[in-house]
């Protein structure tokens, strides 16, 4: 994945690289007390209060009270740390409700596509990291498990199943750019004009 911050350095993602494990004779000397679940922990908050923009190792580092080279044992890359933060963001995703919802998976969907934007309006960082890393995360996969098993429920098959999720996708990162200017009545709105245009098509695809 290229970034504008690479300078045109392909690098590779968090979840694809192997990470070797600390040789024995040197784990006496990692930093005691540190972890990569409490180190991105204190990403998520840094960049929740201090925006992508001011996020820097050494300001992590002084917040945990560590150098910056101890975040090294840990993260090979600043890079590779912000991916890890955005996971994380999306972990906060409750999963849609079961089949037994009452509106079905039109009423599964509102649910999915309206914690997706609160996770967007609660961290802003979010929009920016999602079009600048690749979103292969566990919490990403399972965000985008669940959509699929909600478009499988639609009925829809083929191109029109192509094009329902590329228009469900398409909708919710589009959200991110105005999550915070949008008011949620017109955000609700819209969401719902996209189901109802799938919902038709559904029908249409029956009547076929």
């Amino acid at each position: 994945m290229v970034t504008a911050a690479d300078s045109g350095e392909i690098r590779a993602s968090v979840w694809l690289a192997a990470r070797p494990a600390t040789p024995a004779r040197r784990r006496s000397e990692a930093p005691s007390g540190l972890d990569r679940e409490r180190i991105t922990a204190a990403t998520v908050r840094l960049l929740d209060a201090e925006g992508l923009a001011r996020f820097s190792m050494r300001r992590l580092a002084a917040g945990l009270g560590v150098t910056a080279m101890s975040l090294y044992w840990y993260v090979d890359t600043k890079h590779d740390l912000l991916e890890l933060a955005l996971d994380s963001a999306l972990g906060e995703l409750a999963p849609p409700a079961g089949p037994g919802e009452p509106d079905g998976w039109p009423g599964r969907l509102r649910e999915l596509a309206r914690g997706y934007r609160r996770v967007l309006a609660d961290h802003p960082w979010v929009t920016p990291l999602t079009a600048a890393y690749p979103n292969i995360g566990p919490h990403a996969r399972a965000f985008d498990a669940d959509l699929q098993r909600l478009l499988d429920a639609t009925g829809l098959v083929d191109a029109a199943r192509t094009g329902a999720h590329l228009a469900v996708s398409q909708f919710l990162h589009g959200c991110g750019c105005t999550v915070r200017r949008a008011p949620e009545g017109d955000f609700c709105l819209a969401l719902d004009v996209l189901i109802a245009g799938i919902k038709a098509k559904a029908t249409d695809e029956v009547a076929d």
